[in-house]
């Protein structure tokens, strides 16, 4: 019997996507992590821990010339991202897989992509107690693949120079950096502010591999304004389709 599922929609209604009623729901996280990707024409993305498809499903629908491989281990995520692309008419420009990043499907050859991005669990195993929803448990918590394995992981699929794109928690920034030590370089480290004098709690990291670039922090954006809202600069992002410069 499968899970009840609710049909939504993200960036102002262009994307269309079904997700699980109870359990991991798509935030806002994968709507700027496909934001900040600029991929020329013709470009190949690999999404590590695609879960239903959202952030491979707002890059496509930005950037009509690019075409997007995921990757995902939970089956009924597989199945639901599948569904979504089918829904969305993106058949052509979009494949979901099912498989695990340490155990990856022999079809993803290493080193043959432009791009690759990811949103993986925030939560190291040891840090957090799973929730009793696995789906939820095995997107939020790491299990098996640590942060070091998705990191390795996305180097070995991408291209050299070309660029790898995590979105994740600010508390684990100095992890993230320390495993692009000497393998990225250009690295820009873009804070999502929750609001004025607030700490960021969010930050997306982007760099090329094997190149040797300095590390810039670059302002990064304020999510809400005084009254809760989404700002303007925001809501371009998650309602307008807007593109994120980092």
């Amino acid at each position: 019997m499968q899970n009840a599922v609710t049909q939504d929609y993200l960036l102002g209604g262009r994307v269309q996507i079904r997700q699980p009623a109870e359990g991991y729901r798509v935030a806002i996280d994968p709507i700027f992590l496909a934001a900040s990707l600029h991929p020329e024409a013709g470009s190949t993305i690999l999404d590590i821990g695609s879960g239903v498809g959202a952030a491979s499903l707002c890059l496509a629908a930005r950037v009509p010339h690019c075409r997007i491989t995921g990757l995902e281990t939970q089956r009924e995520m597989v199945r639901l991202a599948n569904e979504n692309i089918v829904l969305n008419t993106m058949r052509e420009r979009i494949e979901i897989l099912s498989g695990d990043l340490l155990r990856p499907p022999p079809r993803l050859a290493a080193g043959t992509f432009a791009h690759v991005m990811a949103n993986p669990p925030y939560l190291e195993a040891s840090a957090h107690t799973a929730s009793s929803t696995v789906q939820k448990a095995q997107s939020h918590g790491e299990g098996e693949a640590t942060l070091e394995h998705w990191v390795r992981f996305a180097l070995l699929m991408v291209r050299p120079k070309g660029t790898v794109t995590f979105i994740h928690r600010a508390d684990r920034l100095d992890m993230l950096l320390s495993y692009f030590a000497g393998k990225v370089g250009d690295i820009v480290v873009y804070p999502l502010w929750p609001g004025k004098e607030k700490p960021a709690k969010r930050v997306l990291i982007r760099g090329s591999k094997n190149t040797d670039g300095p590390l810039r922090l670059a302002p990064g954006m304020l999510l809400h304004g005084p009254d809760g809202q989404f700002t303007t600069t925001a809501e371009g992002i998650l309602r307008d389709a807007q593109g994120l410069v980092l």
